[in-house]
């Protein structure tokens, strides 16, 4: 068997080198973008909201996405989720009782996510990493509120394209003093004493249990932003 072919016998069997697909899913990745930016790119700005999937509607932070949510829809933003259930579903569920557009960047799992059915927009996506660009892209500000290792990713992710330049300057606030508490100390007590991350690295982000700080904070800085004359989009 010619070396160049990508098979080969493997215990007898013949197995196929499926790396030969990868150049043609940049094809499918490229098209998911240009979805992204085409769908997304009219409903500048927004404020993307992070939070876990699992949390009920009796859930008091459920609650409090739909109140974040409302507040900041009856303000002018729109309001952009992961699409899914728990504190997604309440954050789509709160901008759909404003004026303002509610929005689900949905993923498909193996699991498959459902859609919470109160998005204005979707997008259905297959990659992670294109999901968080349209994340990022067209916030304003971030909003996290408790979850679980995606909140967390989201979250951080946020954080590095602050802490790099990589993204103009914009509110990340998590909301759920409780619940983040725990984080904040360990980030003072290891990162910050260890020197990986440095004081300043800290303020990037705000901690409250306050609807109204989180929307008037990131009223403040869009505003500032526009003062500036930067009325682009990203």
């Amino acid at each position: 068997m010619d070396d160049t072919e990508e098979k080969r016998v493997v215990r007898g069997r013949r197995s196929v080198d499926f790396r030969g697909k990868d150049t043609w899913s940049v094809f499918r990745i490229m098209a998911e973008f240009v979805e992204g930016f085409e769908t997304l790119r009219p409903l500048w700005p927004a404020v993307s909201i992070f939070g876990s999937a699992r949390l009920q509607p009796d859930d008091a932070s459920y609650i409090h996405a739909m109140e974040i949510a409302e507040a900041l829809s009856r303000d002018g933003f729109n309001v952009i989720t992961g699409g899914g259930p728990g504190i997604m579903e309440a954050a789509n569920r709160g901008a759909a009782e404003g004026p303002s557009v509610s929005i689900g960047l949905n993923i498909k799992l193996p699991h498959e996510q459902e859609s919470n059915g109160f998005a204005d927009t979707e997008l259905n996506h297959r990659y992670f990493f294109v999901r968080k660009v349209m994340f990022a892209k067209y916030a304003v500000g971030f909003v996290g509120l408790p979850g679980g290792f995606g909140t967390l990713d989201e979250i951080f992710e946020a954080l590095t394209l602050k802490q790099t330049g990589k993204m103009k300057e914009f509110p990340v606030i998590l909301y759920g003093s409780e619940f983040w508490g725990g984080l904040i100390e360990w980030l003072h007590s290891q990162p910050l004493e260890r020197g990986t991350v440095s004081a300043a690295d800290l303020e990037l982000f705000r901690v409250t249990d306050d609807v109204g700080e989180v929307v008037a904070s990131i009223r403040q800085h869009y505003d500032a932003r526009r003062s500036a004359g930067a009325h682009e989009t990203p």
